[in-house]
């Protein structure tokens, strides 16, 4: 079991709630949600139970089917598991359970009676279909289970987390060595991902290949679970064409790019389900950033990145002519021949999106141009706009963020340009290397 940030969540939700609230666990597939959930129950808890709702028997189906009788409906409970509950030291895990919404809508007589806590894991690919005819529970306590970052991988894979916020706390050059190996520690997290399954072959192994088989078994398992929602096949598309339309430096994602056909409602309707999937993660365009970025944001207009940047990695070479040994030796030494801009872009979206913080950018047109500015990503903090570009190598270039300070000079708060290069100023511009992305939000 590798450690998690969302246990102190899980923690956090015990202590305040003290069963008035069932716990939902909510994330792509392969996340680690059912792993987390029976670890903290184990931990945490006098006993447990963990039903598995992809792997049922009948019997245990036949207990839900009357829950009017709790004391008749606890009873059958343990004596078809075998495990004894405490009360109020006890937890029930009802595990994927998207599959069997009768559970979900049991959870609030289950809360009422409060005898025992209940934490559900979900996976957002089909927990918002499966709802109908249901009363949905309002007593659910939600916590959004997100790939594991690379502070997470960093613990995960021995690596001390400490030197790295000692480093960023100093804001001092770090010097070339020091920059180039932390820099490639962070590329081996881009390369593996943050899927725990990945992860654990990396460790194991320290084979790329061997990774890359785990990952793409964990896209196929998407790709299935997509077709089951979308039999013609559009809505996969959508989802593999990701990668594709960043490399092309879209200015926003375009649904006619993925299919190759004339967008239909349907088409949006597609689109809008594979956000909720939460295989991808969504930046929306800010018409105005001097106002709240979320009450100016365009609902029509956004970017789309991958929620996993190992999976990022993967599909972006999924068509190579060059081994796959070969091309996670390249991107370990930084000799990949293509601008990679949009890689590191998607590295640090997923950082922002895992801190609990929402992904916008912003675009302007040039005075005198067809052409326009871009700032990658923009976050708040102190009542000011926090505005960051991202570059795979080169820090010359950062004419849209120094436009963007002019033009927005009263709401703008510090500026960051996140590289590969070494701690650093220009002017007032900050320069930190992408690997302290994590260290840059906590201070935010």
């Amino acid at each position: 079991m590798f450690k998690r940030k969302v246990y102190d969540q899980l923690l956090e939700w015990k202590n305040e709630w003290n069963g008035k609230y069932a716990c939902l666990l909510e994330g792509a597939r392969r996340v680690g949600k059912t792993t987390i959930a029976e670890e903290f129950a184990r931990k945490e808890y006098e006993s447990y139970v963990l039903i598995d709702f992809s792997n049922i028997s009948k019997e245990m189906i036949d207990i839900f089917d009357d829950i009017s009788k709790l004391d008749r409906f606890f009873l059958r409970l343990q004596m078809e598991t075998g495990v004894e509950l405490y009360e109020r030291k006890s937890v029930v895990i009802f595990d994927e359970i998207q599959l069997f919404p009768k559970a979900r809508q049991a959870i609030k007589h289950l809360v009422k009676d409060g005898r025992y806590d209940y934490i559900e894991t979900g996976s957002l690919i089909s927990i918002k279909k499966n709802v109908k005819n249901i009363l949905i529970p309002s007593e659910e306590h939600k916590i959004r289970v997100y790939p594991m970052d690379y502070e997470e991988f960093m613990w995960a894979t021995g690596a001390n987390p400490n030197v790295l916020n000692m480093a960023y706390k100093s804001n001092v050059e770090l010097g070339n060595a020091a920059n180039r190996n932390m820099m490639r520690d962070f590329r081996i997290y881009m390369a593996v991902g943050g899927m725990p399954q990945a992860v654990e072959r990396y460790i194991d192994t320290n084979n790329f290949e061997a990774v890359d088989r785990v990952k793409r078994e964990i896209l196929d398992l998407y790709f299935d679970d997509l077709k089951k929602i979308d039999g013609s096949g559009r809505i996969t598309d959508m989802y593999k064409s990701v990668p594709c339309q960043l490399a092309a430096k879209k200015k926003h994602y375009v649904i006619t790019n993925a299919t190759g056909k004339q967008k239909t409602r349907k088409d949006e309707e597609r689109l809008f389900e594979l956000i909720d999937s939460g295989l991808v993660l969504p930046c929306y365009n800010v018409l105005n950033p001097t106002v709240s970025l979320s009450q100016t944001k365009d609902m029509d207009c956004f970017k789309l990145y991958l929620s996993d940047i190992g999976l990022f990695t993967t599909m972006l070479f999924n068509d190579s002519q060059n081994g796959i040994e070969d091309i996670y030796k390249k991107l370990l030494s930084d000799t990949l021949p293509a601008d990679l801009g949009y890689l590191y872009e998607n590295v640090v979206a997923q950082a922002i999106r895992a801190s609990g913080r929402e992904l916008y950018y912003h675009t302007w047109k040039k005075e005198g141009s067809t052409h326009s500015y871009e700032i990658d990503f923009l976050l708040t903090s102190k009542n000011k706009v926090i505005p960051i570009e991202v570059k795979s190598s080169a820090t010359k270039n950062h004419k849209s963020i120094d436009n963007f300070a002019m033009k927005y000079s009263k709401y703008v708060g510090e500026r960051y340009l996140l590289s590969q290069k070494d701690v650093g100023n220009i002017g007032t511009l900050k320069l930190k290397p992408l690997y302290m992305i994590l260290n840059l939000l906590h201070d935010l």
